[in-house]
């Protein structure tokens, strides 16, 4: 699915209405309609229940008059709240309003002093709020008033459905940047909004209804931006079929090497991931004074030595070993637990431009890195790095909070500098590709916020690369796999106390659910 920032969608509308004569007042009665039956959705029965729908004066403000008269025909008793002067709205919006008074309907004004007490008297007796207060141009900081009014609606406890955006949400970046409206439920039409699916902005959202509006499909795949939502759709698409003449080589054969003295686990939980994955061959590498205790603890899982200080790390003629043993391997992940020592950091900087397979990169192996990103674009073969924001800051040379004040460029810089498919963990993951195009996940939550969980994620996606998937698609279908597992094994274990071993554990179920075709999107809707 596509995500659009609001000028993109804005030009998407334009030609709807220019190129195909859709008229402007067709896409609003569309949406409104549209959030009228996700508002029957939410109550069950709108008859006789009270919704109070805030309006602006502009566009989003019409399309929650023609929610409200929708409403109003379902038997609902509505009233409409303007937190603007009705005589600033015009166009469409205007021509809905008129309607909504020739219907003997009356709109309230805010504008006053005693604007507040309405509004808290008019909750009182309200089921459910409507927000079409701000839209998709939004930006900056709401106004003074309409902020306390929307401190308000937030303490009622009433449930919030937003008409396109929640209000004092930038479209564009997710940004919130004074009070902001907290929706159960968000009906955004045509395609998601770039703001919505980026933190803090999918906190404000709820529930992401993707709303049908009649835009043309043809115009959206001509014109809309090479920027999508993963979808278990999408992922399922991508993955391969299992004929049943298949054998284990058919899928691939992944090089782990990872490991040093009291790392181990990062290394077998990178291994068995690559295994559940769907990799038909994985064998772990590791210094060799911990192979024996590597033989122990995996079983389909091979394993491998290589040469070692001495110390449970790496030494520096362990890079011609590796390569010796890429001769029959389609894919190497590398990194996972390795340290940074200085014949580690060698060992890495030195293999990486003699590999000729695909390769995905992470914890260590970017660590030993840093100051050294140039040695990335030297990588003869398909690459994917897996950097957390802290692996990010160091290979780009800045700090974690330029990294997080947007992800979505830090991302696309770094792949394109590189010539690597970049993964960015954290809250949304980030998937970027050199040629520009982005994903960005949808599933996980903060209980995957534990030591592990990457090697989890390096083991899985190197799987992918391994069945023949493009390395930004199987970025993107990995960390879509790995965020539902880790969805999977909180619904049953809560987020506390989850560990990486959970969600290794819950990626068959996860893979399951993806390739069902049932399956349905966490907290995304479309209508």
């Amino acid at each position: 699915m596509r995500v659009v920032t609001a000028g993109e969608m804005k030009a998407l509308d334009k030609a709807a209405i220019e190129e195909y004569g859709i008229s402007g007042l067709v896409l609003m009665e569309n949406a409104g309609r549209q959030v009228a039956e996700v508002v029957r959705q939410v109550l069950g029965e709108v008859r006789g229940r009270v919704i109070t729908v805030f309006i602006g004066k502009g566009n989003n403000g019409g399309d929650g008059l023609v929610a409200a008269r929708h409403l109003l025909n379902m038997g609902a008793e509505v009233k409409v709240m303007a937190l603007a002067d009705t005589a600033e709205i015009t166009g469409d919006a205007l021509v809905n309003l008129e309607i909504w008074q020739k219907m003997g309907q009356r709109v309230y004004s805010l504008r006053h002093g005693d604007g507040i007490n309405i509004v808290r008297l008019a909750l009182m007796n309200t089921d459910l709020i409507v927000d079409a207060i701000y839209g998709t141009g939004f930006k900056g900081r709401v106004a003074e008033k309409a902020g306390r009014i929307i401190e308000v609606l937030n303490g009622s406890g009433k449930p919030v459905v937003a008409v396109d955006i929640p209000s004092g949400l930038e479209a564009d970046t997710g940004r919130v940047n004074g009070p902001c409206l907290r929706a159960a439920h968000t009906v955004t039409f045509g395609l998601p909004k770039l703001g919505l699916l980026l933190e803090p902005g999918a906190g404000y959202a709820g529930r992401l209804h993707v709303a049908d509006i009649s835009i043309p499909a043809g115009l959206v795949s001509k014109a809309a931006p090479r920027r999508y939502v993963i979808t278990a759709g999408l992922v399922r698409e991508w993955l391969p079929s299992r004929p049943l003449e298949s054998h284990k080589g058919d899928y691939g054969r992944v090089l782990v090497v990872a490991g040093s003295r009291g790392m181990t686990g990062a290394a077998c939980l990178a291994g068995e991931a690559a295994l559940r994955a769907g990799a038909g061959l994985v064998t772990v590498a590791v210094p060799e004074t911990l192979h024996d205790i590597m033989e122990v603890k995996l079983t389909e899982v091979m394993t491998a030595p290589l040469p070692d200080t001495g110390g449970g790390a790496l030494s520096r003629e362990a890079g011609q070993r590796i390569l010796a043993m890429l001769e029959r391997a389609d894919v190497l992940a590398i990194g996972p637990g390795l340290s940074t020592s200085s014949e580690v950091a060698a060992v890495v900087r030195e293999l990486l431009p003699q590999v000729k397979v695909p390769c995905v990169i992470d914890a260590d192996g970017l660590n030993v890195l840093a100051g050294a990103g140039d040695i990335l674009r030297k990588i003869q073969a398909p690459a994917v790095i897996t950097p957390h924001p802290g692996e990010m800051a160091r290979l780009l040379g800045t700090t974690v909070q330029e990294v997080q004040r947007d992800r979505l460029a830090a991302a696309l810089k770094a792949s394109a500098a590189w010539n690597v498919t970049v993964l960015l963990k954290g809250a949304r993951t980030i998937v970027a590709s050199p040629d520009g195009a982005v994903y960005i996940n949808p599933t996980g939550n903060p209980g995957m916020a534990t030591g592990g969980s990457g090697d989890v994620l390096t083991g899985t996606v190197a799987a992918l690369v391994a069945q023949g998937l493009e390395p930004e698609k199987a970025a993107a279908a990995g960390a879509y796999m790995h965020g539902l597992a880790g969805d999977l094994a909180a619904a049953e274990k809560g987020m506390m106390s989850l560990v990486a071993g959970d969600i290794l554990a819950a990626l068959p179920a996860s893979a399951k659910k993806v390739m069902s075709e049932k399956c349905a999107d966490f907290n995304i809707v479309m209508r």
